[in-house]
């Protein structure tokens, strides 16, 4: 048993180590020690409160840290940078479903035990079942997007928003009346349970593969919520502060993703983004692309004095940064200087590019958000675009008919030249033409990314 005295205190030095991780991570260069002061934060939080409450001995206490790390370091061993967007979606369903399940035991202990619950606590426990419920589906349905096992396009039907509206005020009614009668029936609680889990499928469905990043952000402030409604019924201090952290910050950066769509959360969520393509936009017909060889495009980048990377989700399905650290190192052994221009919705999860880049040991001093590179593109000799496409799309500029209009980009086609390695001709997310494709600077290089930057590396050591 601790003292109350040490047991604040140390509660206070976690808190303390959560919130210095917080600030670290706002730095591609202090992330990783960020993320380290915030896992020994939630350590000490988690052995102060087992050995304050003695719900565990020693012995057990240690067997399941023990068997947790196992696991926390298998995961990040194992699962691919590639499919890092899926294994946030399912941790953030786990926070979920954690708060879930305490809310829950402690409302169902309090019910077979006959004790009254206050009018307060009924209410944060509420809330926690409802925004853990949620959190838990709505992940669940974010991995199976990111994952393919179910498709990534916006799924919605007649009156679904309606629909949604009534679960919600049904959820609602049946919490009131949990709170407000005496009975101890149990079947209010499984229902409000059953409906949160529903509504957060519902809620997750119609958000296509493009507003991932959004979602999982959001989804990770929801599980922040959670936690802190946690806190506030188990009265742990250290719980309601993390959880606040989390939850608070989740819904900062979603604002800042929203943004640099030039999109409300608001539609996000409830727009379908991407349910349908629509004739708006201009159409490509009768303009020609331009094909590049691997030898032309590997003489531009052997004598380019200035190169602009812009990566993109192509670069991370064809898990080629690797490569392009190669293609860099050896750009600047020629006499250029290399940049990366980091889009803030690139790939599938906030931060996406820059998590791929750093596992490639691509120095975090060259990598620059879009307000920091969009004037160095007058002056870049070559821009090379890999795997990325709404972002770099002109049409956000100058085409008040696109869907992405208003939508702030990079400025590649404003470089002397662009190289854009891609598949096919196909559209992005957006379900749109991009008009950089059929620019006159713009030649594209067609094949998977990290074959074609590969033939790139080996021309330009023979050069």
């Amino acid at each position: 048993m601790i003292s109350p005295a040490i047991e604040r205190l140390l509660y206070l030095v976690a808190a303390v180590l959560f919130i210095t991780g917080l600030k670290n991570l706002q730095s591609p260069a202090t992330a990783r020690r960020g993320n380290a002061t915030s896992g020994i934060g939630m350590l000490l939080a988690i052995v102060v409160t087992l050995l304050e409450l003695e719900i565990l001995s020693p012995a057990v206490l240690i067997a399941g840290l023990l068997v947790g790390s196992a696991i926390g370091w298998w995961m990040a061993r194992s699962i691919k940078m590639t499919s890092m967007p899926q294994m946030v979606a399912l941790l953030n369903g786990f926070g979920g479903a954690a708060s879930l399940l305490v809310g829950g035991a402690e409302f169902l202990k309090s019910e077979l035990r006959g004790e009254a619950i206050s009018v307060d606590t009924g209410i944060t426990i509420q809330l926690t079942l409802l925004i853990g419920a949620v959190t838990l589906s709505g992940s669940l349905i974010a991995w199976a997007k990111l994952q393919e096992v179910m498709t990534g396009k916006p799924i919605t039907f007649p009156a679904q928003k309606v629909f949604n509206a009534l679960i919600f005020a049904a959820i609602v009614g049946l919490s009131a009346y949990q709170l407000y009668t005496p009975d101890s029936l149990l079947w209010p609680f499984y229902a409000v349970c059953g409906l949160s889990l529903l509504l957060g499928v519902l809620l997750t469905i119609p958000i296509g593969g493009a507003d991932m990043p959004v979602v999982i952000s959001l989804l990770n402030s929801y599980s922040g919520l959670a936690g802190s409604m946690t806190g506030f019924v188990i009265q742990n201090d250290v719980l309601i502060i993390s959880g606040a952290l989390v939850g608070s910050s989740g819904i900062i950066l979603s604002q800042i993703m929203c943004k640099a769509m030039n999109r409300s959360l608001a539609n996000v969520l409830f727009g379908s983004f991407g349910a349908t393509v629509t004739a708006t936009g201009k159409s490509a017909a009768g303009l020609t692309v331009k094909s590049i060889s691997v030898e032309d495009a590997a003489i531009q980048l052997a004598y380019a004095q200035s190169v602009i990377v812009v990566p993109g989700y192509g670069m991370a399905v064809a898990q080629a940064q690797h490569t392009v650290r190669e293609l860099a190192e050896l750009i600047e052994k020629k006499g250029g200087t290399v940049k990366y221009a980091i889009h803030p919705v690139a790939g599938r999860m906030p931060g996406h590019m820059n998590v791929l880049l750093a596992e490639a040991n691509i120095p975090y001093d060259k990598l620059f958000a879009m307000e920091d590179i969009n004037s160095e593109f007058d002056n870049c000799d070559v821009a090379i675009v890999i795997g990325a496409n709404d972002v770099v799309n002109p049409a956000a500029r100058s085409d008040p008919a696109s869907p992405i209009f208003g939508m702030p980009i990079l400025d590649v086609d404003r470089g002397k030249s662009c190289i854009v390695l891609k598949r096919s001709m196909g559209a992005g997310f957006a379900g749109i033409e991009n008009e950089l494709f059929y620019a006159p600077k713009t030649s594209m290089l067609f094949g998977d990314a990290k074959a074609s930057l590969g033939k790139l590396v080996s021309e330009i050591k023979q050069l």
